[in-house]
């Protein structure tokens, strides 16, 4: 007889199956050593969660920033209107020094080494910084020599320009020196200073200081030239007006210049200021007028040669690029337009000579075209 078991069905050793079957173990493994579905979520999980918040903080960032850029954008207008003086500072830039770091008693380095640096009271206690260049073909002469060799140098029958620049930077500006080396081949004695406020000069910057400067500087030149040596004025963009408030001046007394050149100029510093590049951001603001303009009035800044142009009594020679960034040529042609129409220019010659886009002469860069010796020459011979 057969003897029962009586305990419970044995189950097969997992151990052994697992030795007795190799692809069943294999099998195992890799079930076993698999992340589970919870592993592989995780991760991915966390990075899609974070994806929106960083969204959220980049758009929360641009937010910040447009709102301060609207702040700054709203509150300019009401500083400026607050504060006249910054349009003023605008209007100058006499604190722009550009080239830094240059010596304004030592033109020489420069490439200017036919020019004497000197220094003269327009007012007690007030020194303005001025330059004197002789005729380039005086350079040899000119080595080692002092102040009395170069004012010696006015006796000679040698033409002279009085230059008036423009805002920011000295008269040691690269532009402004490439134009006396031009103006000094062409047989010119330049002369040239800072106005007080700017470069190595004493005082403030103000249009009447300008103006008065410049007129200083004339009636200096005056007492050293020969009355038959001629004296021609040349301003440039700012310098424009300066040297309309001077001519003008000049005519009331009865004593005009022999010339008077304008390179880049405008019409008044209203229309320029409105014009500018910098007033694009708000030009068409409402109270644009109110709140830049008027503040520029403010200050006693008008440079206004629309009006002095008829008052004016001598030959006159506009000099204007197309492609002019800084002070837009429609601005040039429309002083030309009304000096033309002029009752005090009448039978003076007036001049207009445009410089092509193409020629990229821009604002500051007419002294690089080949044709102003000829377009000089021509003027300033028939213009006697």
């Amino acid at each position: 007889m057969r003897k029962r078991n009586n305990s419970p069905t044995e189950q097969p050793d997992s151990g052994s199956l697992l030795e007795d079957d190799p692809d069943l173990k294999q099998r195992t493994v890799r079930v076993t050593a698999g992340p589970s579905a919870d592993d592989r979520q995780g991760p991915g999980a966390e990075v899609h969660a974070m994806k929106p918040f960083r969204r959220l903080t980049l758009l929360g960032r641009l937010k910040r920033l447009m709102l301060w850029l609207l702040v700054v954008y709203v509150s300019v207008p009401f500083i400026v209107k607050l504060c006249p003086s910054i349009q003023a500072k605008l209007v100058f830039l006499n604190f722009v020094r550009v080239p830094y770091f240059i010596d304004l008693k030592r033109p020489l380095d420069l490439g200017l080494n036919h020019t004497h640096n000197l220094y003269l009271e327009p007012e007690v206690g007030i020194k303005i910084g001025v330059w004197h260049t002789v005729p380039a073909h005086m350079w040899r002469e000119a080595q080692g020599k002092q102040g009395d060799w170069y004012r010696s140098m006015f006796s000679s029958t040698h033409p002279v320009i009085l230059y008036l620049h423009g805002n920011a930077g000295t008269r040691g500006g690269d532009h402004r020196v490439q134009l006396y080396k031009v103006l000094s081949l062409l047989g010119h004695h330049v002369v040239t200073f800072d106005y007080q406020g700017w470069g190595d000069s004493d005082g403030a910057p103000s249009e009447g200081g300008m103006t008065s400067d410049a007129l200083f500087m004339y009636d200096w030149l005056k007492h050293q030239l020969d009355d038959k040596t001629s004296l021609y004025i040349w301003g440039h963009s700012l310098g424009t007006g300066v040297a309309t408030n001077l001519v003008r001046r000049l005519c009331d007394r009865g004593s005009p210049p022999d010339a008077l050149i304008l390179e880049s100029p405008f019409t008044n510093i209203r229309e320029e200021a409105r014009s500018h590049p910098f007033s694009t951001v708000y030009r068409y603001l409402p109270g644009f007028d109110w709140f830049f303009l008027d503040a520029i009035t403010a200050n006693n800044i008008r440079f206004a040669s629309d009006e002095n142009v008829n008052h004016i009594s001598c030959p006159l020679l506009i000099l204007h690029a197309e492609d002019d960034n800084v002070v837009p040529f429609h601005l040039g042609k429309k002083l030309y337009l009304m000096a033309a129409q002029s009752k005090s220019l009448s039978g003076h010659k007036v001049q207009f000579v445009p410089f092509p886009s193409s020629l990229a002469y821009r604002h500051k860069f007419i002294y690089r075209s080949p044709e102003l010796p000829n377009i000089l020459s021509d003027f300033l011979s028939t213009s006697h």
